[in-house]
């Protein structure tokens, strides 16, 4: 069974491992590379995931069967476009992709973004036939916006997927009539 929670700020070490096994494992499919981050420093780590979950527009992710970590995902609110809202880091471990690891990040993401109030998820992701496009597609994600280059110097290209969210009904936004 897959768990998906919030990573807590003593599990700085647990974020640092996972996101380089998964720089290491994908090295195609982020914007960073393993070489950048695995030169920081473990008290950048640690700020990294202190300044997240103070800031309440950062939404990291880890996945677990049990208790190791199988998955991330980093959900982001936008500064720039207060409706709108950013996965990064999305990583399945190899061994249970296709257990629903992946959607079910996908799922407590875009869950988090609905309660923050944003009307749209956006995401990059490399341009190939991979099972992240498959996943991105299959959960609604459509792409929008040109081709990037994944990365300065990299000869692969990147898109820009979006989800839509649909406003509450009106009859589920509580009343804002004064008492």
């Amino acid at each position: 069974m897959i768990d998906i929670r919030q990573i807590q700020v003593s599990e700085w070490q647990k974020y640092r491992d996972v996101r380089l096994r998964a720089l290491r494992d994908a090295p195609d499919a982020f914007g960073s590379t393993y070489a950048i981050e695995s030169a920081k420093t473990d008290a950048a780590w640690q700020h990294q995931i202190e300044t997240a979950l103070s800031s309440h527009s950062d939404y990291p992710l880890f996945a677990l069967i049990q208790e190791d970590v199988c998955g991330l995902v980093w959900c982001k609110l936008s500064a720039a476009e207060p409706d709108t809202a950013h996965i990064y880091q999305m990583w399945v471990d190899p061994a249970v992709r296709g257990s629903g690891a992946g959607h079910a990040l996908l799922d407590c993401a875009v869950m988090w973004a609905r309660k923050k109030a944003v009307h749209r998820v956006c995401l990059g992701v490399t341009l190939a036939q991979s099972p992240a496009m498959r996943l991105y597609q299959k959960y609604g994600f459509l792409p929008i916006g040109q081709l990037e280059p994944l990365r300065e110097g990299s000869h692969l290209e990147a898109q820009t997927l979006e989800l839509q969210l649909e406003p509450r009904p009106a009859s589920l936004i509580p009343s804002q009539t004064p008492s």
